[in-house]
């Protein structure tokens, strides 16, 4: 399948979605539920306030399907981008309701909040979407501290496999940190 096409899922979701089926968003919820909440958590540091973004997320795409263009890329990338935002969103108000109330810090200081909590929750989302021969391997690097010969060995592949695995999976997290626009358009609209 060329890169640029949709999934049959993504696009058949779409559809029904916009016929107003409640099925479809019962499927939808069970399938990304937990990314949803966990970049949610992971920009918020909050429990409550993730179940919040959750909910807000999935209200969201239920009353505007639309909103999804299913030729812009997968609709994971895209749920990963609605809930970003609302996350950064959310968080820029607190933070900022906090700082007017004590006073306390100051404008840059939120913002370079925001920007950590951003990037720690776009590497979250670039490791569980990242193939899963680039995760295992990075993984053992990173977890159980495997050099690249341990890593090949415990992977069952050559040494310049896993080498290729582990510089590819870096490369991939590297982008965390851009201020540009990353895969899958995730962070576009922080």
């Amino acid at each position: 399948m060329p890169k640029d096409t949709p999934s049959r899922w993504d696009r058949n979701m779409q559809q029904r979605l916009a016929h107003g089926e409640a099925a479809a968003l019962g499927e939808l919820y069970d399938r990304f539920a937990s990314l949803v909440h966990g970049l949610a958590h992971r920009v918020l540091d909050d429990e409550d306030a993730a179940d919040q973004i959750t909910r807000e997320v999935f209200t969201r795409i239920w009353e505007n399907p639309e909103a999804y263009e299913p030729k812009q890329g997968p609709l994971r990338s895209f749920i990963a981008t609605l809930t970003h935002h609302q996350a950064v969103q959310r968080l820029r108000q607190t933070e900022s309701a906090a700082l007017v109330r004590t006073g306390l810090g100051t404008t840059e200081e939120l913002e370079r909040r925001v920007r950590h909590a951003s990037a720690a929750a776009r590497a979250d989302y670039i490791v569980t979407s990242m193939p899963a021969p680039l995760r295992a391997a990075l993984e053992l690097a990173y977890f159980q501290r495997r050099d690249y010969r341990q890593t090949a060995a415990d992977l069952g592949v050559t040494e310049d496999e896993a080498r290729r695995r582990l510089r590819l999976g870096l490369q991939l997290l590297s982008t965390a940190h851009d201020s540009g626009t990353p895969p899958g358009r995730f962070g576009s609209q922080a």
